[in-house]
C-alpha cells in the first residue's frame, strides 16, 4: 500500500508549477520580443517611405539647377521613358550624361550622399521630362521617383520660368529713354542709365504713377518708384535697397514735387518691399532663329513665320469663329530661313503654307489687301529688318528700295510715299521727340490690331505699332505676346502747326478722320515688352484726353514710356491676366537669368518597382 509523503508532494506541486510559470515566460517573451522586432521593421519601413519622398524632392530640386545652369537643358531626357513619350527629348552625353535620366531595371539612378559629401545614404532617384508642351505654354513636365530601402514614391511637377511676365508692371529704369529725350543739366545717357539708388541725377526725366492711375496687380522695378496718387491692388516691389522715412520709394511727381495719394492695399502702407534686380536681355535678335527651318528636330522642331521689313498684321475672327490674321508684308521673300553664314546672312530660305505666300498675287503677302490666312498655331512671327547683303535670301538693295523715313526733313510732315504697308497716314507729323527713322521704309516695324483668337508672340526687330484695338475673342484660351527691340507704340498720329522736331510744337488736333477723333479709350489685351526701350502713348504733347488705356495682360520695359503729359494721353488701367502665373505666350523672351518655378506638385502613384522597372 502506497503511503502519501506530505513533503514529496509539495515538490512535485512546486515543479509543475515551476514549470508552467516558465512557459509563460517564455511566452510572453517571445510575444515581447517579436512585437518589439516587429516596431523595429515597422519604424525602419517608416523611415524608408518618408525617405523615398525625401528623395523625390531632391531630385526636383537637382533638375531645376540643371535648367538654370543650362536654359537649353529642358531638351533633354530619356526618349524611351514612359512619362516623356509625347516629347522630343534626347539623353545628354559626354560630360553632360545624367544618371537620373535612367530608366528599366539595369538603368542608372542618381545616388544622394550624406552630410559628409562622400558616403552613399542609401537613397536615390531618378526623373523623366515631357517637354511636349514646352513651345506652346513655357511648361514642363517633369515625373521624379525617389527610392529608399524597398520604398519608392513619384511626385509630379510643373515647372514654368520665372519672367518678365510674373509681374503686370516691370521696369528696369524709372526714366525716360535718355536716347531718344535729350537729358538736360549736363546729364548723359550714361548718367541717367543708372537706378536713382545708385545715384543718379533728378535732373534725368523721371517719370511717376499718379493721376488716378490704378495697377491691379504685381509690379516691380529695378529702381527707385515716383509714386502720387495711384492705386496698387497687387504686390509692389523695388531694387532700391534703401529705406528713406520708412519708405523705399519717392513721394514726388515727375517734376520732383512733394505729392501724396498712394495707396498700397495689398502690403503694409509703407508700399514697396524689396526683391533683387532683374536683368533685361539687350535685344531680342535670338528670337529669329525660331523662324529657321534647319533647326528642325533640335532646338526649334516647328518654326514659325518670318516677315521682312514694315508689316501690317489685322487679327480677326471668321463666322465659324476660327481665328485669321491678314499680314501685309510687301518686301518679304522667304518666310523661313536657314543655313546663316559666317555673318550672320541667311544664304537658304523656304515658304511654308501657314506663313502666307510672297508676291502681288491676290492673296498674296506684297498685293493690296495682303494675305489672310489662319492664326498659326502656338508659335512666333518675327519681323526683321530689310537686309542690306545679297548673300541673304531676303535681300533687297538699297537702290531698289531706299531707306525713306516717312516724314519731310524741312516741314515734318509726312511724305506722300509712306513705308509701304499705310503709315505714316496723310497729313501725320512725324512723332516727337524724334525717334530714329519712324515708319522706316526697310525696318522691320509691326503694325498690329484686331480681334484675337489664339496664341502668337509677335517680336519686332524695330518698332511695334498698336494701331487700335487688340480684343482677345476668348479670354480663357486666347493669349498674345508682343516683344519688340524698340519701342512699342500706342498709336496716336497728330497733326501739327509749327515745328515738332523739338517735341515742343504746336501740334494740339487730331488728324481730321471722324474715326480716329471718336476713337476714345483703348484696350490691350497681350503680355508686351520692350527689349531696349519703352511701351507709350505716340506723341502725347498735344490730341488732349483720350480717355482710358485699358490693359489685361502685362507691360515690361527697359525705360519708362510716357501716357499722359499734362491734359493730353490716356489715364492707366492695368490688369493682370493671371494665366500668366501659370503660361506664357509662345516662345516669349526670358530674363537674362532665367529661373524655373514650381506652379504644380502633387504626388502621384509610384511610377516605379523597386528594382527600376515601369510600373
Amino acid at each position: 500500500m502506497l503511503g502519501f509523503d506530505a513533503s514529496q508532494g509539495e515538490s512535485g506541486v512546486a515543479l509543475a508549477m515551476a514549470l508552467i510559470f516558465g512557459v509563460v515566460i517564455t511566452i510572453v517573451s517571445a510575444t515581447a520580443i517579436s512585437f518589439a522586432v516587429s516596431g523595429l521593421k515597422k519604424s525602419s519601413s517608416d523611415e524608408d517611405w518618408n525617405g523615398a519622398i525625401a528623395a523625390a524632392y531632391a531630385g526636383l530640386e537637382d533638375y531645376q539647377a540643371h535648367l538654370s545652369n543650362d536654359n537649353a537643358y529642358q531638351k533633354y531626357g530619356n526618349p524611351a521613358a514612359p512619362f516623356s513619350a509625347a516629347s522630343s527629348v534626347t539623353l545628354p552625353t559626354g560630360a553632360q550624361a545624367n544618371p537620373a535620366f535612367g530608366i528599366g531595371t539595369g538603368g542608372t539612378w542618381q545616388t544622394i550622399k550624406k552630410a559628409d559629401g562622400t558616403t552613399d545614404s542609401g537613397a536615390r532617384y531618378r526623373y523623366e521630362v515631357d517637354n511636349s508642351t514646352y513651345a506652346a505654354t513655357g511648361t514642363l513636365k517633369i515625373r521624379v521617383t525617389g527610392q529608399v530601402g524597398q520604398r519608392v514614391r513619384s511626385v509630379v511637377a510643373n515647372l514654368r520660368q520665372q519672367g518678365f511676365i510674373n509681374f503686370l508692371y516691370f521696369t528696369n529704369f524709372e526714366v525716360l529713354d535718355p536716347n531718344i529725350y535729350t537729358p538736360t543739366g549736363g546729364q548723359t545717357v550714361a548718367s541717367c542709365s543708372k537706378y536713382a539708388w545708385a545715384g543718379r541725377s533728378t535732373s534725368c526725366s523721371n517719370i511717376a504713377f499718379g493721376n488716378g492711375d490704378t495697377i491691379n496687380g504685381p509690379v516691380h522695378s529695378n529702381d527707385t518708384i515716383r509714386i502720387c496718387a495711384a492705386t496698387f491692388k497687387g504686390i509692389v516691389t523695388t531694387s532700391n535697397p534703401n529705406v528713406v522715412g520708412g519708405k523705399r520709394y519717392t513721394a514726388t511727381d515727375s517734376n520732383g514735387t512733394a505729392c501724396s495719394g498712394q495707396s498700397f492695399p495689398a502690403q503694409p502702407s509703407t508700399g514697396p518691399t524689396y526683391a533683387s534686380t532683374i536683368g533685361i536681355p539687350a535685344t531680342n535678335g535670338n528670337l529669329i532663329a525660331e523662324t529657321r527651318s534647319d533647326l528642325t528636330g533640335s532646338t526649334v522642331p516647328r518654326p514659325g513665320c518670318l516677315y521682312t521689313g514694315p508689316t501690317k498684321i489685322v487679327y480677326s475672327v471668321d463666322g465659324s469663329g476660327n481665328g485669321l490674321m491678314t499680314v501685309k508684308s510687301p518686301n518679304t521673300k522667304f518666310t523661313n530661313i536657314a543655313s546663316p553664314d559666317a555673318n550672320g546672312n541667311y544664304t537658304a530660305g523656304s515658304n511654308p503654307s501657314q506663313c502666307g505666300t510672297p508676291g502681288t498675287a491676290t492673296n498674296g503677302l506684297a498685293s493690296a489687301a495682303g494675305a489672310t490666312i489662319p492664326v498659326i498655331s502656338n508659335n512666333l512671327i518675327y519681323v526683321q529688318n530689310i537686309p542690306t547683303n545679297s548673300a541673304d535670301k531676303n535681300y533687297t538693295s538699297t537702290t531698289t528700295l531706299p531707306q525713306n523715313c516717312g516724314f519731310d526733313a524741312t516741314t515734318n510732315q509726312a511724305t506722300g510715299s509712306g513705308n509701304g504697308v499705310g503709315y505714316p497716314i496723310a497729313g501725320e507729323a512725324a512723332p516727337a521727340p524724334s525717334y530714329a527713322c519712324p515708319y522706316g521704309t526697310r525696318n522691320g516695324d509691326v503694325f498690329v490690331q484686331g480681334t484675337f483668337h489664339g496664341q502668337n508672340t509677335i517680336s519686332s526687330a524695330n518698332y511695334t505699332y498698336i494701331t487700335d484695338d487688340i480684343l482677345y475673342r476668348d479670354t480663357n484660351a486666347d493669349l498674345l505676346g508682343l516683344v519688340s527691340q524698340n519701342p512699342i507704340f500706342i498709336w496716336n498720329p497728330l497733326k501739327y502747326s509749327g515745328s515738332c522736331l523739338s517735341g515742343s510744337c504746336n501740334a494740339t488736333a487730331l488728324l481730321n478722320t471722324a474715326a480716329y477723333n471718336n476713337d476714345y479709350n483703348r484696350t490691350i489685351d497681350a503680355a508686351m515688352i520692350s527689349v531696349s526701350d519703352m511701351i507709350q502713348v505716340q506723341s502725347t504733347y498735344g490730341g488732349g484726353a483720350r480717355g482710358t488705356l485699358n490693359v489685361y495682360g502685362a507691360i515690361a520695359q527697359n525705360y519708362r514710356g510716357v501716357v499722359t503729359t499734362g491734359s493730353n494721353g490716356y489715364v492707366k488701367n492695368y490688369n493682370y491676366d493671371q494665366r500668366l502665373l501659370y503660361q506664357a505666350p509662345p516662345k516669349f523672351l526670358s530674363p537674362v537669368t532665367t529661373t524655373y518655378g514650381v506652379t504644380v506638385l502633387e504626388e502621384v502613384p509610384t511610377a516605379m518597382n523597386p528594382d527600376g522597372s515601369s510600373k
